[in-house]
């Protein structure tokens, strides 16, 4: 079995990876921090707006059940893509939304999905389509967090 990664940010990481949980083809999730300039950034310190990091989540899955483009279906559903730095009452740039691509075909995808959702909602879309550079996993007490807690399930 082949297995591809997707990196996703779309507000506070415990609410994305329960809605990626358990869906067919998703092998398994990890939450943690990307995009920012600090090497193993703590949650406080990307809480503290000084690393430049997203609150992520990254993704393996199995291509033959579920595509990348039916993963990005799901994340544009999740959140708010039009509201910067901001889901719900989560404010900072922790919590912008970003697509984080692993090759050209990834960006490609995001690109033309993007797109179709400008053309649908009629409004501006803030989600960044950057190329994924290193992700720190979270403390092991954000990994699945909301299950742990009963909490949404």
């Amino acid at each position: 079995m082949e297995k591809m990664t997707a990196t996703f940010a779309a507000g506070c990481f415990w609410g994305v990876q329960k809605a990626f949980d358990g869906v067919a083809g998703v092998l398994n999730t990890q939450v943690g921090y990307t995009g920012g300039h600090v090497t193993n950034p703590s949650y406080e310190m990307v809480c503290g707006h000084k690393t430049g990091h997203a609150e992520a989540i990254r993704i393996e899955f199995d291509p033959d059940v579920i595509s990348f483009t039916d993963l990005l279906d799901i994340f544009w559903r999740i959140h708010d893509p039009s509201s910067l730095n901001r889901q719900g009452p989560d404010i900072g740039t922790q919590y912008r939304s970003a697509i984080f691509y692993h090759d050209e075909d990834q960006r490609m995808a995001a690109e033309k999905s993007k797109q179709a959702l400008v053309n649908r909602l009629q409004k501006g879309v803030v989600t960044e389509i950057v190329a994924v550079g290193p992700f720190y996993p979270a403390e092991a007490y954000h990994q699945h967090y909301l299950k742990k807690q009963k909490r949404g399930i």
